[in-house]
């Protein structure tokens, strides 16, 4: 695949608003209020990336991913492998974290990659629209991994 340089379809891209005070501050990953129904997350975890380590590339055939960065600094990889997208064969790379808080909700197909850019561990949260593993984690992972299909040109730069 050669990707070309845009922006995905279908990925929201929202800056997260800090709300300081003399105590520290506070940012809203998401609101129902502010979110299509089929992306309410059923779920929240917190992942901590060592310095310099990458996750994925991985894509998901069901599930949403709403990533919050908050701290650290991390470049985010997307790869729009959905053939039925205006935006098929898009790559977009998003420089975020502490010095850009931003959330980003990843839809089904879009392949998507993140490395930890800083000197430091940092932490991303994520609060998907699918249960890790189904119910009970009784059902198998939803997610196609990428690492080492070198024919689908995910260059991490």
């Amino acid at each position: 695949m050669n990707w070309r340089t845009g922006v995905v379809h279908d990925c929201i891209v929202r800056p997260l608003p800090r709300y300081t005070d003399e105590r520290g501050w506070l940012s809203e990953i998401f609101r129902h209020d502010e979110l299509e129904r089929e992306f309410h997350p059923v779920m929240a975890y917190v992942s901590l990336t060592h310095a310099g380590i990458t996750r994925g590339p991985h894509e998901h055939r069901h599930q949403t991913d709403l990533f919050a960065f908050l701290n650290g600094s991390f470049r985010l990889y997307l790869w729009d492998d959905r053939e039925d997208s205006p935006t098929y064969g898009i790559r977009q790379v998003l420089d975020t974290g502490v010095e850009s808080p931003t959330a980003v909700l990843i839809p089904p197909g879009v392949i998507h990659a993140y490395r930890n850019t800083g000197a430091s561990d940092a932490l991303v949260i994520n609060c998907p629209n699918r249960l890790y593993a189904g119910r009970g984690k009784m059902n198998p992972v939803d997610e196609i991994r990428w690492e080492e299909r070198p024919d689908r040109n995910l260059i991490l730069d």
